[in-house]
């Protein structure tokens, strides 16, 4: 695994500016305030749901998400302004502060629980821990730990904490965005890059078992405190 995400972060692109690459490998820990983010999410819980926690599964679920993931997937949707995106309208007029302060928020409220009461037997376990070096599949939890809670090293360094913890997320969302990082050649971050390289290797079988296992296990923490050493 370690092999693999050498390999693609060797052939990076040089960090860019607005519009351009962005390389997280030295991003710095997002602050802001929660209470502000509170008073700005009015937009954002009409598909998000109350608290971050969508009721429709095609949106992804916010709460208990690293605010680092939060915020530059938020930075991303304005940096691209892709007029195809229903998120590009809701962030132009958001400054930097905004963006800070909404992924704190969301990141300090709770996740809900699965709808499946039990993920241990489902395949996309073992496929997620162990991949299948048969079919050229990296275990997943190199990146966002053994029971999908985040990376392994969250809390330890921010550029930790822009990796996303996947536990108790939509399956429906989820296999959506892993067959776009597979089919779409659009990439503007280093992690998304990694995720590329990743996803290439997934068939659509594969991407409906880590779906699926990923939704039906509980997120364990929401701890956010970005208190690093």
């Amino acid at each position: 695994m370690k092999r693999v995400l050498a390999l693609l972060l060797f052939s990076l692109p040089p960090l860019a500016g607005a519009g351009g690459f962005v390389d997280l490998r030295d991003a710095p820990v997002v602050a802001g305030d929660a209470a502000a983010g509170a008073a700005k999410v009015a937009v954002c819980v009409a598909c998000h749901g109350a608290e971050g926690n969508a009721a429709v599964t095609a949106f992804p679920a916010l709460a208990a998400q690293h605010p680092g993931y939060l915020y530059q997937s938020l930075a991303g949707f304005r940096r691209r302004a892709d007029p195809a995106s229903p998120m590009t309208p809701q962030v132009q007029s958001l400054g930097d502060a905004d963006l800070r302060d909404i992924a704190v928020y969301f990141a300090s409220r709770r996740r809900s629980a699965p709808a499946v009461s039990s993920a241990a037997d489902l395949p996309g376990a073992r496929l997620f821990r162990d991949g299948d070096a048969a079919r050229g599949i990296v275990p997943c939890q190199g990146c966002h730990g053994a029971t999908a809670q985040g990376h392994p090293l969250h809390g330890t360094a921010p550029r930790y904490d822009y990796y996303p913890a996947l536990a108790a997320q939509s399956a429906d969302y989820l296999a959506a965005r892993l067959r776009r990082y597979r089919d779409d050649g659009q990439v503007d971050t280093s992690n998304a890059l990694i995720m590329r390289g990743i996803a290439r290797n997934l068939d659509d079988a594969a991407i409906a078992e880590l779906a699926a296992w990923l939704a039906a296990t509980p997120r364990e923490s929401t701890s956010t405190s970005g208190d690093y050493p």
